[in-house]
């Protein structure tokens, strides 16, 4: 199979480049900004026909949570125009698309954790743009997989984990928020999935939910690493209102995963065994 990954300098890019070299019967092609605007259509087309290829794994998107709040324009652009344009050029060539989308699609206002079934309702830039993006997916009724993730960390780029680290180094106390909670998911272990999806047929668009066992909160993902680090810094846990933000954070982002692991037949680690991996190879 013939796979373009889009974005392919990111979190979940990367990790799929660490491990391609794991998936010998894949020719892969790895582009990002530079070498290929998926925000125009005729680079799109021209490039899946040069290359040949059958399925594209998006994992490209405007991630600036804050600034999107400022620049929703441009984040509907990489968000939300991006993949339709993907989704159409795949369905010419009979092909299959896998974008990797977020659960800032939902509010975050239940306490049971969202099946991919339940309506969303985002009240941030970021999730309207990206909730736009697996819409305009839909209406193209390409053969597609939309993966929801949450709380991707990794090796690679700017990310939760390696803030902590950075300030673990620097500060004697830092606040972090304590009644937000969510699944932590290690990039790694989203781009084996997706890899995994490669080899699933699509008919139609199918969303999955993606994220590693488990909860916790911002303020227990803190500890965690601290204290693995052996760092003397003390974490202060903080309520939500104490720290301001220009976008409105969901309080609750647990994803189901059982309709993932059902059809792959996979288990899923534990958030904390998959972050101790993570920070011995940092």
């Amino acid at each position: 199979m013939r796979i373009l990954i889009t974005g392919a300098n990111g979190q979940l890019g990367s990790e799929i480049k660490r491990i391609a070299s794991g998936y010998p019967g894949h020719r892969f092609f790895f582009a990002d900004v530079d070498e290929l605007d998926i925000t125009q259509y005729s680079q799109v087309a021209e490039f899946l026909e040069k290359h040949k290829i059958e399925t594209v794994i998006n994992c490209a998107a405007y991630t600036a949570v804050d600034k999107a709040e400022e620049e929703e324009q441009h984040a509907e652009i990489i968000n939300g125009k991006a993949p339709g344009i993907l989704a159409y050029a795949v369905k010419e060539r009979g092909g299959k698309l896998i974008h990797v989308s977020t659960d800032y699609v939902f509010n975050g206002k239940t306490y049971i954790p969202y099946k991919e079934e339940d309506t969303p309702n985002p009240e941030t830039a970021y999730g309207r743009t990206k909730l736009a993006g697996e819409e305009r997916i839909r209406k193209q009724n390409a053969d597609a997989f939309i993966v929801r993730t949450a709380w991707l960390y990794s090796e690679y780029g700017k990310n939760f984990v390696k803030t902590m680290i950075r300030l673990g180094h620097e500060k004697n106390e830092i606040g972090v928020i304590s009644d937000q909670v969510g699944s932590p998911t290690y990039a790694l272990n989203l781009a084996e999935a997706v890899l995994k999806l490669t080899g699933k047929i699509a008919r139609g668009t199918t969303i999955y939910h993606y994220s590693d066992e488990g909860v916790c909160s911002w303020y227990d993902l803190a500890v965690e690493i601290m204290n693995y680090k052996g760092f003397a810094c003390k974490v202060k846990a903080l309520e939500t209102h104490q720290y301001p933000t220009p976008a409105k954070r969901p309080p609750y982002s647990v994803l189901n995963k059982s309709k993932i692991k059902n059809d792959l037949a996979t288990d899923i680690p534990h958030w904390r065994t998959s972050l101790l991996k993570c920070l011995e190879n940092l």
